[in-house]
């Protein structure tokens, strides 16, 4: 069974210690309890009933999508962070200025996007094309791309921000921003040999 993965801080610059237990202890931890309770029942579903309009198996499956990339999606936008942030630099930067001919012009695509997704922004490496893309996904099993790694990701959901900015989503984005360890994509980086 999917251990649930302990934040490497207790808070951020403008992101309280309280906004970062609720999203992890109790949001992201509910995803890997889900992701298990649906593996279990996965051993004992009947193939048989199996149908296109609704079956367990059907079910389960969606729901197992929806669990596991809320799993995923929360790891990586907990580990992309750490208090005070760095400045981007190194490989990632480098990548990031070849595709979108500035880190300025990615930076503002990727705070639009912020404010227009539903639920998630990632900036992907997509390994056929060997480009990097700012991917909008407005639900966890919603929006992905295949063969593409999730470099750095950015949670919009209300959830990541209501007891620190309300409705005030713009505001978050600027706190995310002040925190991010680009030490950490560049690590993601090297591991996938941009």
């Amino acid at each position: 069974m999917r251990e649930i993965k302990p934040l490497k801080y207790a808070q951020l610059e403008g992101i309280s210690e309280k906004q970062l237990k609720e999203h992890h202890d109790v949001l992201y931890a509910g995803y890997v309890k889900k992701t298990g309770e649906i593996e279990e029942k996965l051993k004992t579903v009947d193939v048989s009933t199996a149908n296109a309009t609704f079956s367990d198996l059907r079910e389960l499956k969606m729901e197992e999508t929806f669990a596991l990339n809320g799993v995923k999606l929360h790891e990586g936008y907990f580990d992309n962070m750490k208090s005070g942030g760095s400045a981007c630099s190194g490989k990632i930067r480098e990548t990031i200025e070849r595709d979108f001919g500035s880190y300025e012009k990615w930076e503002q695509e990727f705070r639009a996007m912020g404010l227009c997704s539903r639920g998630w922004v990632v900036l992907g490496y997509d390994l056929d094309e060997k480009k990097l893309r700012n991917v909008l996904c407005d639900s966890h099993n919603q929006g992905g791309v295949w063969n593409m790694a999730a470099l750095f990701i950015m949670d919009v959901y209300e959830h990541a921000y209501f007891f620190d900015f309300a409705t005030g989503r713009k505001a978050y984005i600027e706190a995310f921003f002040k925190n991010i360890d680009w030490g950490y994509v560049n690590e993601l980086c090297a591991n996938y040999q941009i």
